[in-house]
């Protein structure tokens, strides 16, 4: 058993039956809780699960809300050290954007076994520095 930390592509995929990355996103999470694996997601990536259901209403927010009861998926807060870690990781690979940076530092720093994201635009974990796994889905 491990800890997975997901970026926002992957909720949003799962969620909406016509992405692109549904059936990815759908088959990751069920191999992620069938394996036994925690799933946890940074606070920045959360808000950006709920920006098109906060446009929708309260009962599209709820939604999310339930799914990330049932799963369950744990809320990373930012703190001091992650932010840092962010900072400095956007700082030295000019081609991250600074969400993207926390949601790798947040990963990081929670000793994540691996990171799964939609976003091909990354860098290795390797060239990032990380000892953790990043899957593109």
């Amino acid at each position: 058993m491990g800890l997975i930390h997901l970026d926002a592509g992957v909720v949003i995929g799962f969620l909406d039956a016509d992405d692109a990355h549904h059936n990815s996103a759908a088959e990751a999470l069920s191999a992620s809780l069938q394996a036994g694996h925690r799933l946890a997601m940074a606070a920045s990536a959360f808000a950006e699960c709920l920006v098109g259901p906060s446009r929708r209403g309260e009962q599209a927010v709820a939604t999310i809300n339930d799914l990330f009861e049932r799963l369950p998926i744990d809320v990373v807060d930012l703190d001091p050290t992650t932010a840092r870690r962010a900072a400095a990781m956007r700082a030295g690979h000019g081609s991250l954007r600074l969400p993207d940076a926390l949601v790798l530092a947040t990963a990081a720093e929670n000793s994540a076994d691996e990171l799964i994201t939609t976003d091909r635009r990354w860098p290795t974990s390797r060239k990032l520095g990380l000892d953790l796994t990043i899957t593109v889905l």
